[in-house]
């Protein structure tokens, strides 16, 4: 298979490969999903606790015969498990679901805190969501725990704006090996990115095809990126698809990419997006830059998110 297996190195040491399998929606089809990446050569998978796809990544790892030790795994911890005592009980439930005794990176989902509970999504009876009062860096101080016991061998963030990290960085001790956002050709946000980066943070690409999840309402009246002239035409020159390309994009700035599928030719070629893209062509698609967010669920959550960041709508 023609892909360069390319690999990143985290502030830890640890190696993380360029091209990791996205498990976000169909719970139900996830375990074949998986099983199908691993036969494929993906050695990076993506989960969540709010997923509900942790069950069957285990399930997939473990019919695989693969070595743990050939696996990256990352898994996320969710909003109604931010107090202090409540994050490395939720890591152990994760990594039970997931049937191993560490995960390679673990994350906080967002930085907003829901109610404590069982309940995912606490709603009070105008069915608004119940915030939780734990602020961030607390949770983080715990992660560092699990990261300092070895549950976690590598501790980050996702859908943080670059005034949220600062603080994080000024009032903790460990450095987020990793901050997972929404990033594509059309919200590229180059100098949110070398921001991260200038700080030793990873930047994870997820939804690396913008618009082409039908859950994004944003993006339903417009063309799908991947079938962006632009990324199209270049795909044509390499005898490769668009969505190849936006993969490839992603990789030559130094970031991991997320991409998901149920079809196994899909999921094949997703992994075949890892390929070298020539200077002129990555000018060509920062060209295509529309600073458009598709996931913003700030009036949801209840907490403003990416305050300052490329494609908010304030």
């Amino acid at each position: 298979m023609a892909t360069l297996n390319t690999k990143f190195k985290l502030n830890t040491g640890a190696e993380i490969p360029a091209v990791g399998f996205g498990t976000w929606q169909d719970a139900d089809a996830q375990e074949g999903a998986v099983t199908e990446a691993l036969k494929a050569g993906y050695t990076h998978i993506d989960t969540a606790r709010i997923y509900g796809t942790e069950p069957a990544v285990g399930a997939a790892i473990k019919k695989s015969g693969i070595p743990r030790s050939k696996i990256f795994i990352t898994t996320k911890l969710w909003n109604n498990a931010h107090h202090p005592d409540d994050v490395e009980p939720a890591l152990d439930a994760s990594l039970a679901d997931l049937g191993t005794d560490y995960v390679d990176l673990y994350l906080m989902h967002w930085p907003v805190a829901f109610g404590r509970g069982d309940s995912m999504f606490p709603k009070d009876s105008n069915g608004k969501t119940i915030n939780g009062d734990t602020d961030y860096v607390d949770t983080w101080k715990a992660m560092e725990k699990t990261f300092k016991k070895g549950k976690a061998k590598a501790i980050g963030i996702s859908n943080f704006s670059r005034e949220e990290t600062e603080r994080l960085l000024k009032e903790t001790e460990v450095v987020p090996a990793a901050h997972q956002i929404e990033v594509h050709p059309y919200l590229q946000q180059i100098e949110a990115c070398e921001w991260f980066k200038s700080k030793g943070i990873h930047v994870q690409q997820y939804s690396p095809f913008g618009n082409q999840n039908e859950i994004y309402s944003k993006g339903q009246n417009m063309g799908k990126l991947i079938d962006d002239p632009t990324l199209v035409a270049i795909g044509k020159a390499h005898g490769k698809n668009g969505a190849q390309v936006a993969l490839a994009w992603g990789i030559a700035h130094g970031h991991s990419v997320l991409p998901k599928s149920k079809t196994p030719s899909r999921i094949r070629e997703n992994l075949e997006g890892d390929f070298r893209l020539e200077k002129g062509e990555l000018e060509k698609i920062a060209g295509v830059d529309k600073g458009l967010r598709f996931n913003d669920p700030s009036q949801n959550f209840g907490w403003k998110f990416y305050v300052g960041e490329d494609g908010k709508v304030e």
